[in-house]
């Protein structure tokens, strides 16, 4: 894969970033030149299939030391003073090759999984934390359902975790469970009476099985299939939070999320922008290059002032969740927004790109071509972890209040 330059370098500025965040981005932006870039369009056009699990590549991550960035020392971490930020740094520049290996091996495994863990108890954590770390188990977080995923409520939830002598009998199925083809253990949200528990499942036991992977339209490295539980045990001691408080435990970690899908949309923007822009210096219609037309210069001008706000947002939610705990509004408008660009800059870079945006490979030459792939990729930002129109309720309810908005 050609190697084009990073407008960003020249386009945004990290001066307000701390000192950490500027060394973990530089850190993880080596690991994807060496590690992810070489594989990035094999990776990103690859049909999911039950022997396709990135296994290569989630194991280089733990190798680099890069599931130590969002922990705390006691369970090997890095011990970071701004741990949120790092991580959508990282999401950021793992992102910017490959959207779909972010989405399933950070914001799934590092967020939903590892941050869930992390605010577990001491049980739970000091066992499951420090082996998730060192990249000794693949983990899958359980809350959508066939009938349930925007809707998490107790009335919707359909898994049942009927309580037994010693611990929680689970029957149901989960479905969309990022990378449960390939997973260890599950956090399962399940009704237990008239509320939501969440609890952590070994996927090995009988009782637990799980599908081929779903053949989607993109974001092939993330592999989902449907979770089935069939009188499935959990201890009484691998209960996560609270019985009863499972649907706080999960929308803490969705939070996180959120950020980061607003992170692997700016990445897919931003590599989108740099392609096209690259292509239209050189390209030449009608006897000039396209970055001759000013209908295009001031679409990408309007761009780069997208991506810029986009940045802005996820890293200042990112880092109000540091110092302030909670940022709940701020991370909805970084999903919105950078799975807005992303979709938008994928669709108009094709555009401008012509047939050297639609393709994938061209045979003739050997030529891979990025775009296609970041087009079908971009879509799932607007969908997953919260579909868009509820982030914009979100935001609305923290205009009008409760009492308008419900």
């Amino acid at each position: 894969m050609t190697t084009i330059r990073r407008r960003s370098d020249e386009l945004f500025n990290d001066l307000y970033l701390p000192e950490e965040t500027l060394k973990i981005r530089q850190e993880v932006r080596e690991f994807a030149e060496d590690v992810i870039r070489p594989v990035a369009h094999k990776l990103n056009t690859t049909p999911e299939s039950a022997e396709g699990f990135a296994r290569e590549q989630f194991d280089a991550m733990a190798k680099a030391g890069l599931y130590e960035i969002p922990y705390p020392k006691d369970v090997g971490g890095r011990g970071l003073e701004f741990p949120t930020l790092a991580i959508m740094t990282t999401i950021e520049e793992l992102g910017y090759y490959s959207a779909s290996l972010a989405s399933a091996f950070y914001d799934g495994q590092a967020i939903l999984v590892g941050k869930t863990l992390d605010g577990a108890q001491n049980e739970i954590r000091s066992k499951f934390l420090p082996m998730l770390i060192k990249g000794e188990f693949v983990g899958c977080f359980a809350t959508s359902e066939p009938g349930a995923s925007t809707d998490l409520s107790a009335t919707s939830m359909e898994t049942i975790a009927e309580k037994v002598d010693g611990g929680y009998r689970i029957n149901g199925v989960k479905r969309w469970i990022t990378n449960s083809p390939a997973g260890d253990y599950i956090l399962t949200l399940c009704k237990t009476g008239d509320a939501l528990t969440m609890l952590l499942v070994d996927m090995k036991q009988e009782g637990v099985s799980v599908s081929a992977p779903d053949l989607k339209m993109g974001n092939h490295v993330q592999q989902t299939a449907d979770v089935s539980f069939v009188n499935a045990f959990a201890a009484d001691d691998r209960v996560v939070g609270t019985v009863g408080g499972g649907l706080r435990t999960a929308i803490k970690a969705l939070v996180q999320g959120r950020m980061g899908i607003g992170a692997i949309g700016c990445a897919m923007a931003q590599r989108a922008f740099d392609f096209s822009t690259d292509y239209m210096t050189k390209r030449k219609v009608f006897g000039q290059e396209l970055a001759r037309f000013q209908h295009w210069q001031y679409k990408f001008a309007e761009y780069a002032m997208q991506i810029e706000s986009a940045r802005n947002l996820y890293q200042k939610a990112a880092l109000l969740h540091d110092k302030m705990g909670i940022a709940d509004t701020e991370a909805a408008m970084a999903k919105l927004a950078g799975s807005r660009v992303a979709c938008d800059i994928a669709r108009d870079a094709i555009q401008v790109c012509g047939a050297y945006g639609f393709v994938k490979t061209l045979s003739g030459t050997g030529q891979e071509f990025p775009l296609e792939a970041i087009y079908r990729d971009s879509k799932i930002g607007e969908i997953y972890e919260g579909a868009n129109e509820i982030q914009t309720w979100v935001i609305a309810r923290r205009i009008f209040g409760r009492e308008f908005t419900g």
